[in-house]
């Protein structure tokens, strides 16, 4: 995976060194998450997975959980 792989996030702003960033394999389904003020460190999941967890939090938001 190269640094051109990875997106930061919209809420980031101004580009610092304290952003989420995200890459995807298409081939895979996984995703892979990083801190830019970290990024050897890395967790990777499946789509679907992150796909629950953000609805999940979205629901709690909400009040619907």
């Amino acid at each position: 995976m190269t640094e051109n792989d990875w997106q930061r996030s919209s809420f980031c702003g101004g580009g610092g060194n304290n952003c989420v960033e995200v890459a995807a394999w298409p081939e895979t389904e996984g995703i892979a998450l990083r801190e830019s003020d970290s990024p050897a460190s890395v967790l990777t999941t499946s789509r679907a997975a992150l796909r629950a967890l953000v609805r999940g939090l979205k629901a709690e938001k909400s009040g619907l959980s």
